[in-house]
């Protein structure tokens, strides 16, 4: 009670060039501020100034489909009917991509053609992004990845990089 709350965008670039946003709510900006640097700097990145990588990011609804429990043709053609930008082949997921004001309305629309998604969100996504294929480099941005996800004021983080599966598994042995 009588604490008040800041919502803060901040925005960095990590190992490999991988951009990153970050959305902190704190009662304390200089705190925030020195421990999200403090994340980028303890993991070879570094904070950047306003808009250095938000310009690299568009607000937009994503829903995940599991490639084993749909049909792919019938959800491209479903989703691409129902207004969806476009669809993304991921190793074990379909992405399909919609602007953020068209979400409910395709989502609403798949549901009732019997396409349930595993996961469904309006996020900031990335333009473009970066295929990490260094065993190391992959392993240094997962570290920032998840010292940031620790921080307690750090609500959600976005980021261009796509780690495949087989790179994962490596890092995890």
């Amino acid at each position: 009670e009588g604490v008040e709350y800041i919502e803060i965008r901040y925005e960095g670039y990590g190992p490999g060039g991988v951009a990153f946003l970050v959305d902190v709510v704190t009662d304390n900006k200089n705190r925030s501020a020195s421990t999200v640097r403090m994340n980028f700097s303890r993991n070879e990145g570094n904070l950047g100034e306003t808009g250095s990588v938000a310009f690299m990011f568009d607000r937009k609804g994503i829903l995940e489909f599991d490639k084993k429990k749909i049909n792919e043709e019938k959800l491209m053609e479903i989703a691409l009917e129902a207004g969806a930008e476009d669809i993304i082949d991921r190793e074990n997921f379909s992405v399909v991509i919609t602007d953020s004001n068209n979400f409910e309305s395709v989502k609403k629309t798949l549901e009732e053609k019997g396409l349930n998604s595993e996961n469904a969100e309006i996020t900031m996504y990335p333009k473009n992004e970066i295929e990490i294929t260094d065993i190391e480099t992959a392993a240094k941005i997962l570290k920032l990845y998840d010292d940031l996800e620790d921080n307690e004021d750090v609500q959600e983080i976005y980021a261009n990089f796509n780690i495949s599966d087989e790179i994962l598994e490596k890092i995890e042995e």
